[in-house]
């Protein structure tokens, strides 16, 4: 239900030299869409510089600015990542800025590793917060006061919402057209842009087959049949019986093409087959340990917290929207 709001919420983009182009332009495009339906327009979209006029985005493209004033009253304050994040995060006017704009938003954003200048700006102190996931482990070393979440798409904490790389950024902000103007904006919102309308902000950034190593392609065969059969007992002996090797050169060199031992890329593939029917599936929370290969429901329990640090009711309730107080 869209609630009553005659006049625009003021949307701030904050662009800097070698900013992600797709990091302002996804975030911009989710928020157009409402505008072209409902009267009055819901918003009222800018984008931001230090000093205004052309900006060069990484890829080369310039994006046109206005001047960043810090007496701006924003609604939403939405700051791109991308490579230059590395200069401007040392840049204290830029930092200033950030500072005084946000103290005056309802919403703080990031997009990317734009997190990393909010962080600089001693915003994220004490709170939760992620990144692109190739940045995050530098993102913890360089702000250890920040608890980082490397494995999701988008985390809020209180009015401070960051995002993980790229177009994680248009999945933060149909969640931001959502909390303004309810699920069927959104959905119409990311209809119009032919995305999925929604991937909540505890999935996965990555799977298990882009954070692996494969040198040569030589398990591509053994990896498909160890997906397709992940309830079968899978140790070491059977996976090497499969790929016509003796157990231990087997372990070996799967670790070397892979750069982890078989044991750890079954439960990696396994969490990530149980989190997807948790969070996607009505499915007993049984009937997914077993159909996974972990058997029994402790066991699953067991392997999300380590993984995710949170047991799978509570990763479903979150993607549902329940109420994460009544896990047990």
């Amino acid at each position: 239900m869209i609630s009553a709001n005659p006049v625009p919420r003021e949307i701030g983009v904050l662009v800097f030299e070698n900013f992600q182009l797709l990091d302002a332009a996804g975030p911009i495009s989710v928020f157009e869409m409402p505008t072209r339906g409902l009267d009055p327009s819901p918003y009222r979209l800018t984008v931001y510089s230090l000093e205004g006029g052309l900006v060069r985005a990484s890829c080369g493209v310039s994006m046109h600015s206005e001047q960043l004033s810090t007496d701006l009253q924003l609604d939403t304050l939405i700051v791109s990542g991308g490579e230059g994040t590395r200069q401007a995060m040392t840049d204290e006017r830029i930092l200033n800025s950030v500072r005084k704009l946000s103290r005056n938003t309802r919403r703080t954003t990031s997009v990317c590793s734009g997190a990393f200048l909010l962080a600089a700006a001693s915003l994220l102190k004490g709170r939760r917060a992620t990144t692109h996931w190739r940045r995050c482990a530098d993102m913890q070393r360089h702000f250890p006061d920040v608890i980082v979440e490397p494995d999701r798409i988008f985390v809020q904490d209180g009015k401070f919402w960051t995002s993980a790389g790229i177009t994680a950024g248009i999945d933060l902000a149909l969640a931001l057209v959502e909390d303004d103007l309810g699920e069927e904006v959104a959905r119409r919102s990311a209809r119009e842009l032919v995305v999925h309308h929604r991937r909540y902000g505890g999935q996965s950034q990555f799977s298990v087959m882009q954070d692996i190593e494969r040198a040569s392609g030589r398990f591509d065969s053994l990896i498909d049949w160890i997906r397709a059969h992940l309830a079968n007992d899978l140790n070491v002996e059977e996976l090497a019986d499969k790929a016509g090797m003796s157990s231990r050169n087997f372990a070996r060199v799967f670790r070397s093409e892979t750069g982890t031992t078989p044991a750890r890329f079954v439960e990696k593939l396994r969490l990530e087959s149980a989190r997807r029917q948790v969070e996607t599936t009505s499915r007993s929370l049984l009937q997914v340990a077993q159909d996974t290969g972990f058997g029994d429901t402790e066991r699953m329990r067991t392997s999300f917290i380590r993984a995710y640090g949170q047991p799978p009711m509570a990763l479903r309730r979150q993607v549902r929207g329940g109420d994460l107080a009544r896990e047990n």
